[in-house]
């Protein structure tokens, strides 16, 4: 009788290497927030150029230079030809400072902030997260302002051709930050006139400034769940809150703004929607752990869980529509 055991058919034909890949994610992520903050995507922003005049450029020894460069093109990103190395499109789009979106502090974001919170996931999900990004300090505060609003710069941008404002004549953009989707919609419907309100609107107050839209956006510093909505408005942005709160606080800020709405107002939800699985889209899957270490109520909800929190406060679902990315708007009319 043989005594040699057969392998299983699961042990020859399953490979372990996806496994292996998401486990070893942070060496990529890192490398890119390291290429970025080292400048080698800016340094190769007017031209190809070979490793000696790369580590020139960028301060860094050639080894230094060449670990980080080599990584990059490893990944996708840069590319090389002989001696060469120039950036592939999407750094050269993105991330070497050239006119257009800058991706550049959300990197910073992630690099100084998300990705250290991260790892703290599991303690997170077990008991809570140790901090909250609200306990920043002004510094990071600003990293954090300015890498969110880095990051959905396509998202805002594309809010006004997504949903059609043509026939709306005031906003109320609840929550507003530095006030860049409601300065997209401004510049895009010159007949809508705004009101960003927040609990800090030293940057809003700025960025519409800067815009030269202060005849028609105005900024109110206030509390939107202790204090009433201004009214007049005809249509109430929510982008990007929904994820900091339970679904109690959610239902209450909804029934505050109906408060607020006349019947067939417009409430525009925008946010990491997701499926009724919470897996689609990948993205806003991932983003639910990231709120989980950095928020004590963060999650990510489904567009089924918006639509009945909806119905209960005054509100009648009207669609469901994609942005960029994993970045959708929920649409509804008071009733």
């Amino acid at each position: 009788m043989s005594t040699t055991t057969e392998p299983s058919p699961t042990s020859t034909t399953t490979s372990p290497a996806s496994i292996l890949q998401v486990a070893a994610g942070y060496m990529a992520s890192k490398h890119l927030f390291a290429a970025n903050q080292l400048g080698i995507f800016e340094a190769l922003a007017d031209a190809p150029t070979d490793l000696r005049a790369l580590a020139a450029r960028t301060g860094l020894t050639n080894r230094a230079a060449r670990i980080s460069v080599d990584a990059m093109v490893a990944l996708g990103f840069i590319e090389r030809s002989g001696d060469q190395y120039r950036n592939g499109e999407a750094v050269q789009t993105f991330l070497a400072g050239r006119p257009g979106p800058d991706l550049r502090p959300y990197l910073r974001l992630a690099d100084e902030i998300l990705y250290p919170t991260f790892e703290s996931l599991a303690e997170a999900l077990g008991s809570g997260p140790p901090h909250e990004v609200f306990e920043l300090d002004e510094a990071h505060q600003q990293v954090l302002s300015a890498g969110i609003e880095a990051i959905l710069a396509g998202p805002a941008a594309a809010l006004g051709h997504v949903v059609d404002l043509g026939d709306r004549r005031r906003l109320l953009d609840i929550g507003g930050g530095t006030g860049s989707w409601t300065i997209g919609l401004a510049r895009q419907y010159s007949h809508l006139r705004s009101t960003i309100v927040d609990l800090r609107t030293e940057t809003a107050l700025e960025r519409v400034h800067d815009a030269e839209l202060s005849d028609r956006i105005d900024v109110l510093t206030a509390d939107v769940m202790a204090e009433d909505m201004p009214d007049g408005y005809d249509t109430f942005l929510v982008s990007n809150l929904v994820h900091y709160w339970s679904p109690g606080t959610n239902i209450e800020l909804l029934r505050r703004i109906r408060r607020a709405a006349p019947a067939g107002a417009l409430l525009l939800l925008v946010d990491f929607w997701t499926d009724a699985t919470h897996t689609q889209p990948v993205e806003a899957a991932m983003m639910a752990g990231n709120f989980a270490v950095n928020i004590k109520d963060g999650d990510v909800y489904s567009v089924e869980e918006g639509t009945d929190w909806l119905s209960t406060t005054g509100w009648q679902f009207v669609d469901h529509r994609p942005l960029v990315g994993p970045q959708s708007v929920v649409l509804a009319h008071a009733n």
